[in-house]
């Protein structure tokens, strides 16, 4: 059999988790909004179908977990960092907004498949390298969505939360720190 073309027990695992994180996004399980801020669960399918079947499927479901972002940023003060098609406070979204809406999403798919295949070849145990797999991807996501925050729309975002640019670098790290911990423990 060609080893390009999926199986049936492939397509069928793939659909399982593209529902699942269809059905996420449709309930409050995958967003958890809280004024400017949204947690996420929806990174746990990616990683769970990245240490499943690899780094290109794993990418696929985060594309699709970035498209999520980007059609669900409900018009909210921030929501233009991921959606070029939303403007907030004469503030517009644009092609960095996919950018941070995507490419960090993405590269959580690849990053946990990759560091699941790693950590297992040394762990030999499959629920430590998966444990080691979802720290580290859940780790790499935050910190890439909100660098990419910070580094491609700051100055708009410390305004649109009326805040200088000093604060929101402040406010960031309190994120990350407080923010990763929970995540990484789900």
């Amino acid at each position: 059999m060609n080893k390009s073309k999926l199986s049936v027990r492939q397509m069928c695992v793939l659909a399982l988790f593209l529902a699942i994180e269809i059905i996420m996004y449709l309930t409050p399980i995958g967003y958890l909004r809280i004024n400017a801020l949204s947690v996420t669960l929806m990174h746990v399918p990616v990683i769970i179908l990245a240490s499943t079947m690899g780094p290109a499927a794993g990418a696929f479901l985060g594309f699709v977990f970035g498209c999520t972002s980007v059609i669900g940023a409900t018009p909210g003060i921030t929501s233009f960092v991921f959606s070029p098609f939303i403007t907030v406070g004469g503030i517009s979204g644009n092609f960095f907004s996919l950018v941070i809406a995507l490419v960090p999403r993405i590269l959580l798919g690849v990053i946990a498949g990759y560091v699941f295949k790693f950590a297992k070849k040394y762990a030999k145990n499959t629920p430590v390298a998966a444990g080691i797999a979802a720290a580290v991807a859940t780790v790499c996501h935050t910190i890439m969505v909100l660098g990419l925050i910070v580094i491609l729309f700051g100055p708009q975002y410390s305004q649109a939360l009326g805040i200088s640019q000093a604060a929101l670098n402040g406010v960031m790290a309190g994120v990350i720190g407080t923010n990763m911990i929970p995540e990484v423990i789900v």
